[in-house]
């Protein structure tokens, strides 16, 4: 593949991103109106979760900033941005029920979350450095060809961590579906805005997995060009 072929690419996905952040926003913004039947703000739908799937050694806490929601199987804690644990909107309920959804997985075993977990500390240095490696590869490309592949290797790393990611997201938001509706928290069109927003949500993992790919093939590409 051409270089302007790999820009091309990144072009399209960056606009993809775009488009994919801009509609969350939307659906979020919109759900975020549309008042919970039930009156349960997020940090007492993600309570009812957990206790309803037999979880009581993980706790619900509020985390400061927009869109910070996460699950962390460290300290064992759902943490819910200040817009989540307080609002008893559609939205929300329908981000605590996913970041449970992962607290679920954690207690089940789940092997994606294991991988991930597992592939965190690795990829915390490779997001910082694989960069700088990569760039003093390409200066000693003829001297020290190694430095080159070692910054390969980084973002591959980080390019399956976004791959590994997937599976971990998307089976999160199904057992929060899942839940809402056997367990009659949500309801009628509730139930379709919930999926509408976290299959919104879905999608920006999705979109970084293609930009985490794209930018491995690039490099990949430009070795091949090299030899």
């Amino acid at each position: 593949m051409m270089i302007s072929s790999y820009w091309t690419l990144f072009i399209i996905i960056g606009v993809l991103g775009l488009i994919v952040q801009m509609r969350l926003q939307s659906v979020f913004n919109k759900y975020s109106k549309v008042m919970f039947p039930g009156g349960l703000t997020g940090r007492q739908v993600a309570e009812k979760m957990l206790r309803d799937n037999g979880i009581t050694d993980v706790k619900v806490v509020s985390t400061p900033g927009m869109l910070t929601d996460h699950y962390n199987p460290q300290t064992l804690t759902v943490n819910l941005s200040e817009g989540v644990y307080n609002s008893n909107s559609v939205s929300a309920a329908a981000v605590a029920a996913h970041e449970c959804g992962h607290a679920l997985q954690h207690a089940a075993g789940y092997a994606p979350l294991r991988m991930r977990s597992a592939l965190v500390p690795v990829v915390q240095v490779c997001s910082m450095f694989s960069t700088w490696v990569i760039l003093a590869g390409i200066l000693m490309i003829n001297t020290f060809p190694q430095l080159f592949w070692i910054g390969i290797a980084m973002i591959a790393a980080s390019a399956l961590f976004a791959v590994i990611t997937l599976p971990v997201e998307y089976n999160a938001s199904h057992r929060a579906m899942q839940w809402l509706q056997t367990s009659g928290t949500l309801y009628g069109e509730h139930v379709e805005m919930a999926r509408t927003a976290l299959s919104w949500a879905a999608r920006t993992y999705l979109v970084s997995a293609l930009s985490a790919i794209a930018t491995l093939l690039y490099y990949l590409g430009f070795a091949r060009n090299r030899d």
